[in-house]
C-alpha cells in the first residue's frame, strides 16, 4: 500500500513522502493527570503496529504523538528538546522548521507541567483537526467525520477523577463511536509514564500494544483490565514477601474476581488461603486448577522447600489430592 501511494505522488514530492515513514492516519490523545503527574499517549489506527510509530513518552519529561505521514524522529527529538528546557511550543517549532513535509504532519506534545502544543498540517487528509484543553490534546486525521476529535475532548474532560489510562481509553472509544478512521481499524497502543524522573525499570507505568486485531480498542481495553488485575497480584506478592498473608489474600482475591478463569490468579489465591489455615477452601480452588493443568499440582509440591507454603504433612496431602 505504502509503495503504491508513494509512487502515485510523483517525483516532485519524493523528498516529502518517504517510504520508511508509516502512513499512520489516525486519532490520538496526549494527556497528563494533574493529581499524579502521570503522562500518557493513546492511539488507534488502520495501520499495522501503530504503537511503534506514534506514541513516545519519557518519565518526568513529556509525551509526543506523531502521526499522519509520520516523522518518527519527532518523538525522541521532541522529548530531547523538552529535557533541554524548551516548552512544547518551542520544541514543536524547532521540529517543524526544517521539515519539508510539515504540511502532511500531525504532531502533539505535552510536558510534565501539562503544557501542550499541536500542529495539523494543511495537507493532512480530511477530516483532520485537533483540540487542546487543560492537560491534554486530541488530534485526528483521515477521519470519517469531523465529530471525532471533539468527541474525544468531551469524553476526556467528563472523565475527570478516573485513572489517566482509563480516561485515555474513554477518549479513544468516543472517537470510534463517531466513526473513527475512514478506513476502519487495525492497531492501538497505550503508554503511561510517571510524572517524575524514574529508573529505567520504572520508566513506564503502562505500555500496551495491539498490533493487528479486528477490534483493537476492545483488545486494548481487555489488556488494561488484565494489567489492573495483575496490579493486585503484584501487591499480593509484596504482601507475601512481608508476611502479611491477610493482605495478600485480599489482593489475590480481587485479581481473581476480575478474571475468575485465570489459573494463575486462582492458584495464588488458594495458596494464600492455605497459608492462612483455610486449607479446605484452598483445596477446593486447587482442584479446579489441577483439573485444567496438572503441572500446578507439581508446583504446589515444590513450594514448601522455598518457604512459600507452610502447612502440615496432613494438610499438604489434602492440598495435593
Amino acid at each position: 500500500m505504502g509503495v503504491t501511494l508513494l509512487a502515485s505522488l510523483g517525483a516532485a514530492k519524493a523528498q516529502v513522502y518517504k517510504a520508511e515513514e508509516p502512513l499512520a492516519h489516525t486519532y490520538s490523545i496526549v494527556a497528563r493527570d494533574p493529581n499524579t503527574g502521570e503522562m500518557a499517549v493513546g492511539v488507534q489506527s488502520h495501520w499495522f503496529s501503530v504503537g511503534t510509530a506514534v506514541p513516545w513518552a519519557e518519565a518526568g519529561v513529556g509525551a509526543v504523538a506523531t502521526q499522519s505521514f509520520t516523522n518518527k524522529s519527532f518523538g525522541p527529538r521532541g522529548l530531547a528538546l523538552l529535557k533541554e528546557g524548551k516548552t512544547p511550543e518551542e520544541a514543536l517549532a524547532i521540529l517543524l522548521a526544517d521539515d519539508e513535509g510539515r504540511e502532511v504532519r500531525q504532531v502533539a506534545i505535552i510536558d510534565a507541567q501539562g503544557r501542550v502544543a499541536v500542529h495539523t498540517g494543511k495537507q493532512c487528509i480530511r477530516y483532520a483537526g485537533d483540540i487542546t484543553g487543560k492537560n491534554f490534546s486530541v488530534q485526528a486525521n483521515m477521519m470519517l467525520t469531523d465529530k471525532v476529535w471533539p468527541a474525544m475532548a468531551r469524553a476526556f474532560e467528563k472523565s475527570e477523577g478516573q485513572p489517566l489510562a482509563e480516561r485515555v481509553m474513554l477518549a479513544l472509544q468516543a472517537a470510534e463511536r463517531e466513526g473513527g478512521d475512514i478506513r476502519g481499524r487495525q492497531s492501538a497502543a497505550l503508554v503511561v509514564v510517571p510524572g517524575q524522573k524514574a529508573e529505567p525499570w520504572e520508566a513506564k507505568t503502562i505500555d500496551l500494544r495491539v498490533d493487528d486485531h479486528e477490534r483493537p480498542l476492545d483488545e486494548l481495553e481487555r489488556l488494561l483490565k488484565v494489567y489492573r488485575a495483575y496490579e493486585h497480584m503484584n501487591k499480593g506478592d509484596l504482601a507475601v514477601e512481608k508476611g502479611q498473608m491477610q493482605q495478600a489474600m485480599q489482593e489475590y482475591g480481587k485479581a481473581e474476581e476480575m478474571f475468575p478463569k485465570n489459573l494463575e490468579m486462582k492458584y495464588w489465591h488458594a495458596i494464600t488461603l492455605a497459608n492462612n489455615g483455610q486449607v479446605d477452601e484452598a483445596a477446593k480452588l486447587l482442584r479446579e486448577v489441577y483439573k485444567k493443568d496438572e503441572n500446578w499440582r507439581e508446583l504446589t509440591s515444590r513450594l514448601p522447600e522455598v518457604g512459600l507454603l507452610d502447612v502440615s504433612k496432613q494438610q499438604m496431602d489434602k492440598l495435593l489430592k
